[in-house]
């Protein structure tokens, strides 16, 4: 049967087709009207709109009966049968055009319809053909029974139709052999389609226009179909329309109903009036929205206003929203400001209150008798008001919470001005201060004083009448923590580069104490990055040899990876952030998780004051394009971040570069003071002042190849050097001197050389000689087997410590944790990052706006030039917003990681989570992600004027840019930034036009069907396609078809997109993982 031949491959047309040849089948069933009772009745007017509806209402029925055929066969392309069917074949509205039909023919209507033979040859040979775009448009048919080679009868010709003999029945149902049909033959109805090679007619879908043609004399063609008329006739007339649904719009431009006219049926045609528009193909005038403009004959409505409103709000939000985080931050940064000043006047009451403890401890040794006014002086001074009635006490005691002083300073922060609190007594202002040897940090102050309160509470409330012994014993008990110490010991320490197998550090001999500071000095090229990297395990590309011990034993260094702080020479700062939030993100990030919030803000309140950035605090440190804080504040700025997080190790490489003396001066007194709490300090300096230089505890001296010169400390660096027969002049800086002489600069004494410097250090010390500089050893005159140096001494104290745990060593290395600090997770990391992201990102506002600005015009431009064309159902726009949209969202994208490479080395290198350092700033691209599409769609889509609604838009907008971010991260963290852009412009090209070739078969075809633009294209074009309904059908079908989409897949390919979006988060993430480790 026919159902068998039509297939999916077939066309959309095989099975639409079917449904009509089947609609007309049923017409002679009607027992009370036929062909010929009507040719009787046809004076009878009030039997026209009775067989009209009849016609109609067969038609309609048999979309519930195919309804399961249809959606099997075409669910492609129509995803609700009855209301596509209903769109296309409902002519219950106007059925005029049945009407005048039935009347022009004299009730000779139901011989002229095409039987299903007539239908199935006709769909059968027309996409039998060779498949070409000249056979698509060409619709000559086959020679058939009717019109062949040697009968070409008067229907056969374009737009005109035949009847059956009079002694002939129709039977429409018969499917196998083609009527005899070539009686009367008259012109096609208006509102039917005439087929050129067939002598019957069908009816047009609506949203077709289907008049009688008319013959233009100039050209001789029936307008408006384009067909001509038979040669040799003279009298014959244009008949009526020769195209139904057609494959494509440029196949069939004219059959459709003019843009700028609706058309209630399909043989009449109405103007546009003004205040509406009409879309080709359309049935019915829809009226403007309010603001726009539509003149008569209007094909779309000018919505450019909607899309300056559109973008006005968004504007108007973002403004807001801009605003309102500024007053958020600065009202946030006042009340820091009041709770880092409450913290610090706590701090200094406490300072004084330790103070009154020692002076009474004092007293209490030296006149035993005072006992009772010593009593009464420490409950003056450490205990809290007592002016409280007795019945409160009873009731606060029964709660047995002790006060704490987290709870303490939250409630100084939320009333800075009261007096709650450590209600002790300022002790005389010129009270004698403290030596440096009793210096300890605020918070160690802090946690002190807390103790003393709450012991001296507990021993209250358990008797009353306290005892000479338990005073003095409250008051020596000060279970003051220190840093826990780092003690780095190395022994023939060499580093060989990889692939040049070339020395660049040679057996370096020493040790780094806690609490000294040790300055590493030499030439250029003599090693002293290099050897500060090898000491914290940062020495990639290199093959490291020797021995480091930390603290005697043989672990890695990155196991103490938490309280060891690593200054690099460049600053890495960021510079859109004020002095304060760099200090202080980096002690939120960085210290222990359970140090109390308070003890944090005065860990950078004394940073900042001990490295004199008051003046600079909450100014934006500044990049190369803005300025900011000058370059010396910036210097101590970086030194900073590591210094607030309370090392135990601090390593620093050059800090003292570009700094006056003044400031210099400064720096190291903030140092020394880091290295009386046990914090052991190594740093290269270049040439510093003598003022500078005694502030040393150690020096390192290194030649050029890395080798040691003197290693010990500085008060006897002369001692050592005069014993070789070096003198530092009178008013010459000792470094100066050293390094001139290790850069050849001033001449050694006879039978010296520079290259016996570092052999002679090693015979001085009893060090192994490397084989090649045996030869070094002979010339050297006198042997140097006198007295060891005080480097010497110093690494004889160490020898047998390092021989013993030689055996015993942790030979695999493995990184464990063992520097016993907690630092915040995952999860509160995540917040510190988003809120420091969020910030700048809202001082890189102007940045943003330029990124909006050039979406807009984007937007604009080719919403004008590439406007919805219904050929294509707006694939040639869709395709430029693809283009478009991903090229400007990944160059954008690509700042996201691309300026951040050096900060992040650095952090990650600290210990900071990379997976909430990537997390957070997704999160912050997300809200440009969710407004970049409404700031396109505002210019492009009220310009394009799509049929899709722009809420499809919008969604199908956001999963792309989505997906194209993620990309770009890719390629902003794997790659160079210039690289990255060149991909980033280069791949949204190339992939679109490969998914534009999808149907040219080959590799192509196979590539489109794994890239991002092929799912947006496709979900693009379902969302228009959808809205074309009526004559559009078939066109809507073939398209579809021919581009291998479907419907059904919307949801699909945005489900693709946001799966490619996360999946390139996660390799890209992976990439920044692998960056970091390296």
């Amino acid at each position: 049967m026919f159902q068998m031949s039509c297939g999916r491959r077939m066309n959309a047309w095989c099975w639409i087709t079917y449904i009509l040849s089947l609609s007309v089948i049923i017409l002679p069933r009607v027992s009370c009207i036929d062909g010929d009772d009507y040719g009787s009745q046809s004076g009878n007017s009030q039997m026209v709109p009775i067989v009209a509806k009849h016609i109609y209402d067969q038609v309609s029925n048999l979309t519930v009966v195919f309804h399961d055929d249809i959606k099997a066969e075409l669910g492609y392309c129509i995803k609700d049968v009855k209301t596509d069917m209903n769109s296309a074949f409902n002519f219950s509205k106007d059925l005029t055009f049945i009407n005048d039909c039935v009347q022009q023919l004299k009730g000779d209507i139901t011989t002229r319809i095409c039987s299903a033979a007539e239908m199935k040859f006709y769909f059968t040979s027309f996409y039998k053909k060779d498949g070409n775009e000249d056979s698509k448009t060409n619709h000559v048919l086959k020679p058939n029974k009717n019109c062949n080679l040697t009968s070409w009868d008067t229907g056969c010709e374009p737009g005109y139709a035949c009847s059956l003999p009079k002694d002939q029945k129709a039977d429409l149902k018969n499917s196998r052999s083609i009527p005899d049909r070539n009686f009367d033959c008259q012109a096609c109805c208006p509102g039917f389609f005439c087929p050129s090679g067939l002598t019957c007619m069908m009816p047009c879908p609506l949203g077709a226009y289907c008049p009688r043609a008319t013959l233009n004399k100039t050209t001789g063609v029936c307008d408006p179909y384009h067909y001509q008329l038979p040669p040799g006739k003279i009298n014959h007339a244009c008949g009526g329309a020769d195209l139904w649904a057609p494959l494509s719009v440029r196949a069939g431009k004219n059959l459709f109903c003019k843009a700028g006219y609706y058309c209630p049926s399909t043989a009449q045609k109405n103007s546009c009036t003004k205040g509406h528009f009409c879309r080709q193909g359309t049935t019915a005038q829809k009226a403007c929205f309010k603001m726009s403009t539509c003149n008569a004959n209007t094909a779309n409505q000018n919505m450019h206003y909607y899309g300056l409103l559109v973008f006005g709000v968004v504007a108007l939000v973002l403004i807001i929203i801009y605003n309102c985080s500024d007053q958020v931050l600065s009202t946030r940064h006042a009340r820091q400001a009041k709770s880092r000043e409450a913290a610090a006047r706590t701090a200094r009451e406490t300072a004084q209150a330790r103070q009154r403890w020692k002076a009474a401890k004092d007293n209490a040794s030296k006149e035993p008798s005072g006992l009772s006014g010593l009593q009464q002086q420490l409950s003056r001074t450490f205990s809290r008001k007592t002016s409280a009635k007795k019945a409160e006490k009873s009731k606060a005691s029964k709660n047995k919470e002790p006060t704490n002083l987290t709870k303490m300073l939250h409630s100084i922060e939320d009333d800075p001005d009261g007096h709650e609190g450590f209600h002790v007594e300022i002790g005389d202002k010129h009270q004698k201060k403290p030596k440096a040897k009793e210096l300890h940090t605020r918070s160690q102050i802090f946690r002190y004083a807390y103790g003393q309160l709450e012991k001296e509470k507990a021993m209250e409330e358990k008797n009353q009448n306290m005892t000479f012994s338990g005073v003095i014993s409250m008051a020596t008990d000060t279970e003051l923590t220190t840093r826990p110490p780092i003690e780095v010991v190395f022994k023939d320490l060499t580093l060989t580069l990889k692939k040049k197998n070339k020395h660049i550090m040679r057996c370096v001999t020493g040790k780094l104490m806690p609490g000294r500071i040790s300055a590493v000095m030499g030439p250029s090229g003599a090693g002293k990055t290099t050897f500060l990297s090898s000491v914290v395990g940062k020495d990639t590309g290199c093959v490291r040899s020797g021995l480091i011990l930390i603290n005697g034993k043989d672990e890695s260094i990155r196991a103490y990876q938490k309280i060891i702080g690593f200054v690099p020479q460049d600053d890495i700062v960021h510079g859109n952030l004020t002095v304060e939030e760099n200090l202080r993100f980096s002690a939120r990030c960085r210290l222990s998780v359970d140090l109390p919030k308070a003890d944090k803000v005065l860990v950078v309140e004394r940073v900042i004051e001990s490295l004199g950035l008051q003046a600079v605090r909450d100014s934006l440190v500044g990049t190369v394009e803005k300025r900011g804080i000058s370059g010396g504040q910036r210097k101590r700025v970086n030194v900073g971040l590591e210094m607030v997080m309370e090392p135990s190790l601090l390593i620093l490489d050059e800090p003292t570069t570009g700094l006056d003396s003044s400031s210099s001066n400064l720096l190291l007194r903030a140092l020394r003071r880091e290295a009386l709490e046990g914090v052991n300090i190594c740093m290269v300096v270049h040439q510093p002042s003598y003022a500078l230089y005694k502030m040393f505890d150690d020096l390192i001296l290194l030649a050029k190849g890395g080798l040691t010169v003197y290693h010990g400390s500085v008060k006897k660096a002369e001692e050592y050097f005069a014993d070789l027969g070096i003198v530092v002049p009178d008013r010459v800086n000792p470094p100066d001197h050293f390094i001139d002489l290790l850069e050849g600069i001033v001449k050694l004494g006879p039978g010296m050389t520079v290259q016996q410097l570092p052999v002679r250090w090693m015979l001085r010390n009893g060090y192994s000689v490397p084989p090649d500089m045996m030869q070094i050893c002979d010339e050297i005159a006198a042997s140097t087997a006198g007295s060891d140096s005080a480097a010497g001494e110093m690494w004889k104290d160490t020898k047998h410590n390092i021989q013993i745990n030689q055996n015993h060593s942790d030979t695999d290395m493995k990184p464990s944790e063992l520097s016993n600090r907690v630092t915040p997770g995952v999860i509160r990391q995540y917040r510190y990052f988003l809120g420091r992201v969020g910030k700048q990102r809202l001082r890189e506002a102007r940045g943003q706006a330029a990124d909006y600005l050039i979406l807009l015009l984007a937007g604009a431009c080719l919403g004008t030039l590439a406007k919805a064309n219904d050929e294509e159902f707006g694939a040639l726009g869709y395709t430029y917003t693809i283009i478009a949209v991903s090229l400007l969202c990944k160059i954008s994208a690509l700042r996201t990681f691309a300026l951040d490479k050096l900060h992040f080395k650095r952090e990650s290198s600290s210990g900071m989570n990379t997976l909430s350092y990537f997390v957070a700033k997704d999160t912050v691209d997300h809200f440009s992600t969710v407004v970049k599409p409404v700031v396109y769609l505002s210019m492009f889509y009220f310009f394009n004027s799509p049929r899709s609604s722009f809420g499809y838009n919008y969604i199908i907008l956001l999963c792309l840019v989505y997906c194209v971010t993620g990309i770009a991260y890719i390629f902003a963290i794997f790659l160079d930034f210039s690289q990255a852009q060149l991909w980033c412009v280069l791949l949204p090209v190339v992939l679109t036009l490969i998914a534009n070739q999808s149907n040219e078969g080959g590799i192509s075809k196979l590539l489109s069907k794994y890239i991002y633009p092929t799912w947006a294209l496709e979900a693009f074009v379902i969302a228009n396609a959808e809205r074309y309904h009526g004559v559009y059908l078939m066109t809507r079908c073939n398209y579809l078809k021919e581009m291998d989409y479907n419907l059904n897949d919307f949801v699909k390919c945005l489900i693709l997109l946001a799966v490619l979006g996360v999946i390139s988060r996660i390799v890209a993430f992976l990439c920044l993982a692998k960056k970091g480790r390296k």
